[in-house]
């Protein structure tokens, strides 16, 4: 799949910006990376924070003083869970359409998906690809708890069902983004994955975090998008270079030093035709947003893709094989650090598209 999908070097950005108009927010977005535009989740409004956003569709799904939680002690939770497996089970039989189930983002909680849709047909230029996102399972299932306030990932039948919502939230953005016949790249963001082997989560394996992965890349790829994992901070990062995604995104800028330590691992991931989509403009401390200059993090970038390709892989397939992004999302961010972000993070990708090396 990935084969003919090489971005070489182009910028693009992670999810989240620091605007509250979905208008304006597409407008930086197209000013500054027009060749992959993604949607923008604004997370000034509460309903586009990473688990409420997502969640909607889930069974047994409330509030408890503003807070999304399940609750399986509801009168009709029980009823609920049927009706979401009897509702994903018409939609994959076909008795459904997808775009009038559940499954289906909605406007008032995900506008910048509908904003885009509204702009992208008057682009002067067609992009290369278009990005949409998701929040991952282990990120959202160890985020939303219930009524015990025990994250929803222990119990595996509410870990299956947020896992299955997920994978058609992604199926559904796929279709609608395929429409303008360029690649679409759906990232599974995973910031939850940093604490992967900590003492909170021992009793959750390597396996259980895999098993949901793959069937959210599997209904990615039946649709005909590429999926990309973003994590931005360390992790064990053989859950994500052993398994069938075809983008990894990572903070190159703080954590390149832990990404290294698999080096076979990113070998076979880059040799197999997959991405590396790095993050190497930093945006999870303002102090570093002040303190970096293109000239830095481009010397930084330069030292980083080395290192890589003495792995024994050529320099030329891995800038093909290369998004340049910002560390992650910037909605945490004043508007100023993150304009900067954004222009940091396109002058690197300039940079890095006129290198030219030998096959």
């Amino acid at each position: 799949m990935t084969e003919t999908f090489q971005p070489g070097g182009i910028a693009t950005l992670i999810g989240s910006l620091p605007l509250a108009d979905h208008g304006e927010a597409i407008d930086l977005i197209l000013e500054h990376t027009p060749q992959i535009p993604f949607w923008a989740q604004l997370p000034v409004h509460r309903e586009e924070g990473m688990m409420a956003q997502f969640s909607n569709g889930l069974p047994g799904l409330c509030k408890d003083n503003g807070k999304v939680i399940v609750n399986t002690e509801s009168e009709n939770f029980d009823e609920q869970l049927l009706q979401f497996y009897e509702e994903y089970m018409k939609v994959l039989d076909g008795k459904i359409d997808l775009e009038a189930s559940r499954f289906a983002l909605e406007e008032d909680t995900a506008r910048g998906f509908f904003e885009l849709l509204k702009r992208l047909p008057a682009l002067p230029v067609a992009p290369i690809a278009v990005k949409g996102q998701i929040t991952g399972p282990f990120t959202l299932a160890t985020g939303i708890v219930d009524q015990n306030k025990q994250a929803i990932f222990y119990d595996a039948q509410l870990r299956d069902a947020a896992v299955k919502l997920l994978a058609m939230k992604a199926r559904w953005q796929v279709r609608q983004l395929l429409r303008f016949k360029q690649p679409v790249l759906i990232f599974v963001d995973e910031p939850g994955l940093a604490g992967f082997g900590s003492s909170g989560f021992t009793s959750i394996s390597h396996d259980d975090i895999s098993h949901c992965f793959e069937e959210i890349f599997e209904a990615v790829h039946k649709e005909g998008g590429l999926v990309g994992v973003h994590v931005c901070a360390n992790t064990d990062w053989s859950l994500v270079l052993d398994s069938s995604a075809d983008i990894i995104s990572f903070d190159a800028y703080a954590y390149f030093d832990r990404f290294i330590l698999y080096p076979e691992q990113i070998k076979t991931f880059i040799d197999s035709g997959k991405i590396l989509a790095w993050g190497s403009v930093p945006t999870l401390n303002p102090e570093e947003i002040v303190r970096e200059s293109i000239d830095s993090l481009w010397d930084l970038w330069q030292v980083q893709v080395k290192q890589v390709a003495a792995l024994g892989i050529n320099m030329q397939k891995l800038i093909n094989q290369s998004l340049i992004t910002p560390s992650c999302g910037m909605g945490s961010l004043g508007l100023d650090s993150a304009e900067k972000v954004i222009r940091l993070t396109t002058a690197i990708s300039r940079k890095a598209r006129k290198l030219k090396f030998s096959a």
